[in-house]
């Protein structure tokens, strides 16, 4: 029984920004778990190829979908494609995301809308088009990526803040209006993970390595494979009675004010 709670064998999961990174990490561990994966990205169809042989090689059947998440007719043209090649869309991962480091008296409006756009607008977008279906079909999985960012602010990233904070609303909204059509929508807030883009300043001596396990309760950055279960989780039936939740994967820095550097109790 516990483990046909977690069973998502035969489902169809699209996993935007999923071809590298933390996107990629999630959308394997959903494919290890029995799920199809949809595999998109917006950079070019080679990257997207690529990612799904490396599925393949991996068990996973994965289809790839090259289209623009913040563009809502692209959305609504890859949507009704991914539906008629390949089936029905049981889970929505809305990983897809940027950031722009730029302190706020700087930052050009462009970018800081382009933000926006992609990482609050187009899990709006996206979320739309395919809750139709679920809504016919009275079931479906909806996880939003959010962030720390959506609970703390830090320097040079306010648009990327702004974003993240508001996307945790709009899964709160999304819950109050689609919950009773049997649609659980909930987040994941990954912390620090330990990834390719944040490899060079994960050595030793790196002051913002040293900040980050210092800051960090279990005192290591996040495995990526460490997101696998949450996703599963909020992808399975174990967490149907979940919804409108934000699930914080940080290692538990959001639950502490964070330790002395000097001394380890005060």
């Amino acid at each position: 029984m516990s483990q046909s709670l977690f069973n998502i064998q035969g489902k169809i999961a699209l996993v935007t920004g999923s071809t590298h990174g933390l996107g990629m990490s999630m959308a394997m561990g959903l494919g290890n778990s029995g799920a199809t994966i949809i595999v998109n990205g917006n950079s070019s169809q080679e990257k997207i190829n690529i990612a799904v042989k490396e599925y393949n090689n991996a068990g996973i059947k994965a289809f790839g979908y090259k289209f623009n998440v913040a563009d809502e007719e692209q959305v609504i043209s890859a949507i009704k494609k991914i539906e008629t090649e390949v089936g029905a869309i049981d889970i929505l991962v809305n990983n897809a995301g940027i950031i722009k480091r730029t302190p706020l008296v700087d930052m050009k409006v462009e970018d800081f809308k382009q933000v926006i756009d992609i990482d609050l607008v187009s899990p709006f977008i996206v979320s739309k088009y395919v809750v139709r279906g679920m809504i016919e079909r009275k079931e479906g999985k909806i996880i939003n990526i959010c962030s720390m960012m959506s609970e703390l602010g830090r320097n040079t990233v306010g648009a990327y803040a702004a974003a993240k904070g508001g996307l945790v609303m709009l899964t709160k909204n999304m819950a109050t209006e689609w919950a009773r059509f049997n649609i659980q929508i909930n987040g994941i807030g990954p912390g620090y993970f330990a990834t390719l883009q944040t490899e060079p300043i994960r050595v030793n001596g790196h002051p913002f390595n040293d900040f980050i396990i210092n800051r960090t309760p279990a005192k290591k950055w996040g495995n990526p494979n460490d997101l696998s279960g949450p996703a599963i989780f909020l992808a399975s039936k174990a967490s149907d009675f979940v919804n409108g939740h934000i699930l914080y994967v940080d290692g538990g820095i959001l639950a502490t004010i964070g330790t002395p550097s000097n001394e380890e109790y005060i």
